[in-house]
């Protein structure tokens, strides 16, 4: 279900979402999420970065029922519960595919 995963990751990461290094990081050996996590994208910023740097990952996120919504839910959220998202996030091996994306969407959302 890469639909399914792909929307857990957005939810946890939102930001993709997503300008997600200038924060604390999760205490794993996995990626870093922290430009995840603290991202300040809007969700416009954070769809506009991902069309622009993946476009195929953009259609899938919009052909997903439930992931606009759970982006906009893990943008709105405060960084402390972002954190908790995507320490879940790390623990699901069928996400990891998607880290990259979301970490390079985190890293020029601020650009769009």
């Amino acid at each position: 279900m890469a639909s399914l995963s792909l929307t857990r990751l957005t939810v946890a990461a939102g930001s993709l979402a997503l300008s997600l290094t200038a924060g604390a990081g999760l205490a794993s050996a996995g990626p870093d999420l922290g430009p995840i996590i603290n991202t300040t994208c809007t969700y416009s910023q954070v769809h506009q970065a991902l069309v622009a740097e993946n476009p195929a990952a953009a259609a899938e996120f919009d052909a997903s029922p439930n992931g606009p919504g759970m982006l906009q839910m893990f943008l709105n959220a405060p960084p402390a519960k972002r954190q908790q998202l995507a320490g879940m996030v790390q623990g699901m091996p069928e996400a990891q595919q998607y880290v990259g994306t979301i970490t390079s969407v985190a890293n020029s959302c601020n650009n769009y």
